[in-house]
C-alpha cells in the first residue's frame, strides 16, 4: 500500500545518537529525508538502509559543518535538485572538556561554527521559504546545559544557551506565520558524545543511568509535531532548569563545577 509522503525533513548530524534516532522516527512516519554528516560511509549506508526499509527517498550529503561555506553549499545543492525542505532539524554539535585556558582553541572555534554559526545560517536560509509558503517546522537541539554556566565545558554550555535563547526569540517572531520552532533540551544522553568530549569519568556521568537517544528523539519529535516551543526530557532535568532560577548564579556555577569534575 502506498502511503502519501508527509514532506521532506533535513537533519544535520544524522549518523549517530539523537540525530540518527530522529531520522528513523521521521522515516517511520513516511517523511523523505536529507541527511547531513561528515561520516561518509556511515551516512551513505543509513540512507540506503532507510530507503529500503521505509520506502522513502533519502538523500545523503557529506559535509563538514565546521567549514563556514558548508551551509550555503548545501542549500544551493538542494535548490538545484529541486528539493523543498518542510522540516529543518539542527542537531549537529559537539563539545570538549577541560579548563578553558588549557583546551584547544581551534577545536573551540570549530565548535562555535558547528553548534552556533551553522545552526543560525541554515535556519536563515530555510526559514525564508517556510514563511513564504506559510508552513514549516524547525527543531533545534540544545541541552539542559543551556540553563546555567558550565565550568570545564565553558564554550559548549555557552553555545547551548545561545541555541535556547535564539530559538525562543524566533518562535515568538514567527507566531501567526504557520512556521513553528521547537528547542529540544536533553540532559545527559547515552551516546558516543561523552567519550568524544573526554568527560565520561566525571561525577555527572560516572555510574549514572542516562536517558537513551531513542526516547529523547521521540520526545523531541512529539513536541515538534505539537508546535511546542521548549521540551526538556526527564523530570529531574525539568526540575533543575526551574531551580537554577532561584539559586544565586555563583552558587549554581559552583555546583555545576563540582558535578563536572572527575571522581
Amino acid at each position: 500500500m502506498n502511503i502519501k509522503c508527509q514532506g521532506t525533513v533535513f537533519i544535520t548530524g544524522a549518523a549517530n545518537g539523537i540525530g540518527y534516532q530522529l531520522a528513523r522516527i521521521f522515516a517511520h512516519n513516511n517523511y523523505n529525508l536529507v541527511l547531513v554528516d561528515r561520516l561518509e560511509e556511515k551516512i551513505t549506508k543509513i540512507a540506503v538502509d532507510f530507503a529500503e526499509e521505509f520506502g522513502i527517498s533519502v538523500k545523503p550529503i557529506i559535509k563538514d559543518l565546521s567549514i563556514s561555506t558548508s551551509p550555503e553549499e548545501i542549500f544551493t545543492e538542494l535548490q538545484q535538485a529541486g528539493i523543498k525542505v518542510d522540516i529543518l532539524v539542527n542537531n549537529a554539535g559537539f563539545g570538549n572538556y577541560g579548563l578553558f585556558n588549557e583546551t584547544n582553541l581551534n577545536n573551540e572555534l570549530e565548535m562555535l561554527q558547528v553548534n552556533l554559526v551553522c545552526l543560525t545560517h541554515l535556519t536563515k536560509l530555510f526559514l525564508k521559504e517556510m514563511v513564504k509558503q506559510g508552513y514549516g517546522k524547525i527543531l533545534n537541539v540544545s541541552s539542559a546545559a543551556a540553563f546555567q554556566p558550565g565550568p570545564l565545558m565553558a564554550v559548549y554550555f555557552a553555545t547551548k544557551a545561545y541555541i535556547l535563547s535564539f530559538s525562543e526569540a524566533i518562535a515568538n517572531e514567527l507566531e501567526g506565520t504557520g512556521v513553528t520552532v521547537t528547542v529540544l533540551c536533553p540532559g545527559s544522553t547515552a551516546s558516543a558524545f561523552h567519550e568524544r568530549t573526554g568527560m565520561a569519568d566525571s561525577k555527572m556521568l560516572k555510574g549514572k543511568n542516562m536517558m537513551d537517544a531513542e526516547t529523547v528523539a521521540q520526545m523531541g519529535y512529539d513536541a515538534l509535531m505539537r508546535g511546542k516551543t521548549i521540551v526538556i526530557p526527564g523530570f529531574m532535568n525539568k526540575l533543575m532548569s526551574k531551580c537554577v532560577r532561584f539559586i544565586p548564579r555563583k552558587m549554581v556555577t559552583k555546583i555545576v563545577r563540582s558535578m563536572q569534575e572527575e571522581k
